[in-house]
């Protein structure tokens, strides 16, 4: 087809870059317009101030909804430099709230990724109507405005701070998004669920959305995953079968560490919650590792004599093995892997594809499960008569 057919040359093609990109198209840089985008801003700005406490620079993370329908972070940490306020050795904070990232950025062990386009602060800066950073640092409080993801005042002092720390505060733009309403419920949920599996963080959210009415909750969970676990199974009517077995360890083959937590509860049911980086997976290798582990296990201690004898006749060397579908019911567990080089796979980067993790993580389960097995002899006993007893008997 010729050009002057179609009237198409290269002066109609439009190149946007910065805030006007993030404006035209919202959707590729946080998912949506609705609540789940403004989730995704949320977390977006949360991620620096996770990262300070992770990193052991400061202690607590506080996120508020506002009565004026905003949202504001805050961390205590040494307060992160905005230009021209001096340097901690963290990036200046305006150069981060006015430049888009390249793509998304890799997570090492130590680090979290909350926002998975990885494109950083600057998208909710420019999906914002408004959003001010305040700096405490050296005893000064400095103040910066921003407006759709473009600085409209330099950074400017407003008198002394008795602490330090940083402070985002933002407000969706009702332009962009078909609603401005944030969920409490919803952004609980993914805190909790990042305390669990980061010992060290204490964050809290407060809602001031509804006057004489605040809403508050606190996450910190030193417990870890054996916390997460006694989460998950709170307010089931099974009776716990087994108690929890739980083991922290670092795994230098697959450059990283693993925390695992399981149990088992008379429930035909299984809750299985996996994470990489702390970012939550539908599978990957972590999981097929810790299958593994434990099928094996499981299978290996039938094989042996008991020291109590079962009703039902023992699986020979020769007999079929129990079923991993049947080793799982009535199983609670959550396996953490923090990677300093995760691959995450699939459009929404929710599949661990790391091929040594599948080893260690097996090796794990198998070594912890075998050996308390082997200290809880009755416990073993009635765990596997019921993993063996027809399902319409139990």
């Amino acid at each position: 087809m010729r050009e002057e057919s179609t009237g198409y040359d290269a002066s109609q093609i439009q190149v946007l870059e910065g805030w006007e990109a993030v404006r035209k198209r919202p959707g590729m840089y946080i998912g949506s317009t609705d609540e789940r985008g403004l989730r995704t801003m949320v977390l977006a700005v949360a991620e620096l101030a996770v990262n300070e406490v992770l990193a052991g620079r400061a202690g607590t993370v506080e996120v508020t909804l506002t009565s004026d329908g905003g949202v504001r972070v805050t961390d205590d940490g040494p307060g992160r430099p905005l230009d021209g306020t001096g340097g901690t050795g963290a990036p200046r904070l305006e150069a981060l709230l006015t430049t888009l990232r390249a793509g998304a950025r890799p997570a090492g062990r130590n680090d979290v990724m909350l926002d998975l386009c990885g494109t950083g602060p600057f998208v909710v800066n420019a999906l914002s109507r408004r959003m001010t950073a305040e700096v405490r640092h050296e005893r000064i409080r400095w103040i910066q405005e921003y407006a759709r993801g473009v600085a409209v005042t330099p950074p400017t002092t407003a008198g002394t701070a008795p602490d330090s720390g940083t402070t985002i505060t933002f407000w969706p733009d009702p332009d962009i998004f078909g609603t401005t309403r944030f969920s409490f419920d919803t952004l609980a949920e993914r805190f909790r669920e990042l305390a669990f599996l980061n010992r060290a963080l204490d964050l809290s959210l407060t809602d001031r959305r509804h006057p004489g009415e605040p809403r508050s909750a606190r996450f910190h969970f030193p417990g870890g995953a054996r916390d997460f676990v006694t989460f998950l199974d709170t307010g089931t009517a099974a009776p716990a079968l087994t108690e929890t077995l739980s083991f922290e360890l670092e795994a230098p083959r697959m450059a990283g560490t693993l925390e695992v937590a399981f149990r088992w509860s008379d429930s035909p049911a299984e809750r299985l919650h996996t994470f990489a980086n702390s970012h939550p997976t539908s599978g990957g290798t972590h999981e097929l590792g810790f299958r593994d582990g434990v099928a094996a296990t499981i299978n290996a201690y039938t094989r042996k004599r008991l020291p109590v004898p079962l009703p039902l006749p023992l699986p020979t060397e020769t007999a079929p093995a129990l079923s991993a579908n049947r080793i799982a019911e009535g199983l609670t567990a959550v396996v953490s892997v923090k990677l300093d080089h995760p691959e995450l796979q699939g459009p929404t980067r929710g599949t661990l594809g790391n091929p040594l993790v599948r080893t260690c993580v097996q090796q794990a389960v198998q070594e912890h499960l075998a050996a308390w097995l082997e200290q809880h002899p009755k416990q073993a006993t009635a765990l596997i008569a019921r993993f063996q007893a027809p399902r319409q008997h139990r």
